[in-house]
């Protein structure tokens, strides 16, 4: 159940980080509520997976899950650009996570 939990605070910490950039540095209103809704979420969510995983591997991937998923949103909505030398350390990020889960 940690590991499930871990990756839903993963997920809050993307959505949170996504309204971060939306705020324009904490100027519009209902973005900032959102950034400070989904990191206070996922902070929480994250406390709760560490009663039961080790702290370097909870962290770890936790910020793995929100680096992925800020890099291809950003270049998803943002257009960011998509080179392969990103792609590739991206999918190093994603091969330490899956490592760090089953080993």
């Amino acid at each position: 159940m940690a590991w499930i939990i871990l990756l839903i605070a993963g997920f809050a910490e993307i959505g949170g980080i996504l309204a971060l950039k939306a705020s324009e540095g904490l100027s519009r209103l209902k973005p900032t509520i959102f950034a400070i809704v989904f990191g206070g979420l996922s902070f929480y969510l994250l406390s709760v997976a560490l009663k039961e995983l080790p702290l370097s591997t909870g962290y770890a991937v936790w910020t793995g899950i929100g680096a992925v998923g800020s890099v291809l949103f950003g270049m998803w909505i943002y257009k960011e650009p998509k080179t392969a030398a990103r792609l590739f350390f991206i999918a190093l990020i994603v091969t330490g996570v899956v490592g760090l889960r089953f080993f």
